[in-house]
């Protein structure tokens, strides 16, 4: 299997996980009946889509010495009304003046093979278990 990320009670409602060597801090807003002292989970899930684009957006123009300054990547949320449910993404590509014509729908293709939005549009079986260790 691959690696493993191991979370952990931080008090409260704060959550951590550690991975890889880091520990990514996570906790409730105080209307959520937290501290507000970090990314609610489902806003890192949100962010996860749209830093994993900007990988791909500046890989893209390193490697063909575009510069990357100006470049900003906007990510926008719609919720069903009923269901209040995540029911689109849309990320959008700012890209500066000096910034050539011929790459502005390649740079596109590029921030749409980002793993994360790979891994939505084919989601893994996800099992949940318990254990008493």
């Amino acid at each position: 299997m691959g690696f493993e990320i191991v979370v952990t009670h931080g008090g409260g409602k704060k959550i951590d996980a550690h991975a890889d060597g880091f520990t990514i801090r996570t906790d409730q807003s105080p209307k959520g009946g937290g501290e507000g002292s970090a990314p609610e989970p489902y806003l890192l899930f949100l962010s996860s889509l749209a830093t994993c684009a900007g990988i791909y957006v500046v890989g893209f123009c390193q490697t063909r010495n575009i510069p990357t300054d100006g470049i900003r990547l906007i990510q926008d949320h719609a919720f069903d009304p009923k269901t209040r449910r995540l029911s689109q993404i849309k990320l959008r590509i700012e890209l500066p003046e000096h910034f050539p014509e011929k790459y502005r729908s390649a740079v596109e293709r590029a921030a749409a093979l980002c793993t994360v939005k790979r891994t939505l549009e084919n989601p893994p079986e996800m099992i949940v278990e318990s254990v008493v260790a």
